[in-house]
């Protein structure tokens, strides 16, 4: 069983982050939600361990 990787370990989030805004960039918001949802499922499939994408659920989940 892995555990949720939670320090930094993109390299160059900051170019990520843009390719992130520029994907929603003249989206509606249902077509941005859209995005997000489709993002996190492909995401979760290449993570493909549940114990893993519940403590990532459970961390994006609390505020």
């Amino acid at each position: 069983m892995s555990t949720l990787q939670t320090k930094p370990n993109l390299k160059d989030p900051d170019g990520f982050y843009s390719e992130l805004l520029k994907a929603h960039e003249g989206k509606t918001l249902e077509e941005s939600q859209q995005i997000n949802a489709k993002l996190v499922l492909i995401l979760a499939n290449h993570v493909g361990d549940r114990a893993v994408l519940r403590e990532a659920l459970a961390l994006a989940s609390d505020s």
